[in-house]
């Protein structure tokens, strides 16, 4: 589509402009910093004058350019909205003025997206410290239709990103009326049911693994925040040492007693079978015809739930709070009849689909733009 664009160097759109102002002591000032990944520039704090430590900044037009030091080489630069007008940023930012004679600012915002532009920033180092300088930014090319092609384009992709935000929206809202129905269905069927310690509902079941130098164990982890499970690398027998590893079974339900008291529980799924835990990670196994792994999940999710885990894991933050055994079974958990865990294990199945259809219709919707991206502008050569 854009072989018959001309490509210039930014130097022929853009201006560098390094204009410093003496901060005040007694204003406020919008101070704004960019993303990461080309996501743009966002506000980053509101602070009085008397609380930047560095007096000289530079003051930020609606539309400019601004490109990070050190974190353009991934991603850190954008455009300035009419928001954040007037916000102030250190030195260690470059701000441009767009030449709208001949460059749309929304034209240049969107190419800066494209690996095309990314790739001419990572050219200028290869160290840790690859900062780039006001000249280097000059000197990357961009492909220049006239204004009308530029104007149409940034039409284009602006709708789309509108419907992208509108679609994550209602994504948002969906799942957040998804998450209140779970928890009014289970604090319906928790409701006057009685408590029993997990040691009398599911209690711990440890499955020693005898190791050989010769074999490899792959181990398996449990994310914080209800995050489920996944797999790590296996462990080399030889590399085991004086480690204990214990197996897993698809249906445990599993703790990982040093991150426990933020969420780290997860029952484990089928495609978990064969994997190991070590002694951080603890696996209950509920008694039959009295409680379901799923039902037990989501209680220890809920804010009762982490409550009890958090009084469980006695210590500081962090690595400092570990899950006692003795504790986790003397923790005591609702148990409504079993009809009834099984009816909200269904019902999390069914919201489980749901939620995995959207993630899928999601990653389908974050690829439309790239993709668009590329068939704009993939045939430019800079």
């Amino acid at each position: 589509m854009a072989k018959h664009w001309p490509v210039v160097p930014l130097r022929e759109v853009v201006r560098h402009r390094a204009a410093f102002i003496e901060i005040d002591d007694a204003t406020r000032y919008k101070r704004c910093r960019v993303q990461t990944g080309a996501k743009g520039v966002v506000l980053r704090d509101v602070v009085a004058g008397s609380d930047v430590r560095t007096k000289r900044q530079q003051v930020c037009k609606k539309n400019d350019f601004i490109v990070a030091e050190i974190d353009a080489k991934v991603g850190g630069y954008g455009l300035v909205n009419e928001f954040l007008a007037n916000s102030i940023v250190s030195s260690h930012y470059f701000l441009y003025e767009v030449d709208e004679f001949n460059c749309t600012p929304n034209f240049l915002d969107w190419f800066s997206k494209t690996s095309l532009f990314q790739n001419q920033i990572f050219a200028q180092g290869s160290t840790n410290y690859a900062a780039i300088r006001p000249s280097h930014v000059l000197d990357y090319r961009i492909p220049l239709p006239s204004l009308e092609e530029q104007r149409r384009i940034v039409a284009r992709l602006d709708q789309v990103e509108r419907w992208l935000k509108d679609r994550h929206t209602a994504l948002d809202a969906m799942e957040a009326e998804t998450n209140a129905m779970l928890r009014s269905a289970f604090d319906q069927i928790i409701d006057g049911a009685p408590m029993r310690p997990m040691a009398e509902i599911a209690p711990l079941v440890r499955r020693p693994v005898t190791v050989s130098p010769e074999e490899s164990y792959p181990e398996l982890g449990v994310r914080s925040f209800g995050r489920g499970t996944f797999h790590k690398p296996s462990l080399p027998g030889a590399e085991v040492g004086t480690k204990k590893l214990f197996s897993i079974l698809p249906s445990d339900l599993v703790f990982n007693i040093v991150f426990a008291w933020e969420g780290a529980v997860a029952v484990a799924k089928k495609d978990d079978e064969g994997r190991v835990g070590s002694h951080r990670f603890l696996t209950c196994v509920p008694e039959q015809s009295k409680a379901t792994a799923e039902f037990l999940r989501f209680y220890f999710l809920t804010p009762q739930g982490l409550t009890k885990l958090g009084d469980a894991s006695p210590g500081g933050a962090g690595r400092n709070r570990t899950l006692g055994l003795k504790a986790l079974e003397a923790i005591q958990v609702p148990v409504p009849r079993f009809d009834k865990q099984l009816w909200f294990d269904r019902l999390q199945g069914k919201v489980q689909e749901m939620r995995l259809i959207h993630e899928q219709a999601a990653r389908d919707a974050e690829a439309l733009l790239p993709a668009m991206l590329h068939e704009i502008f993939g045939d430019t050569e800079v």
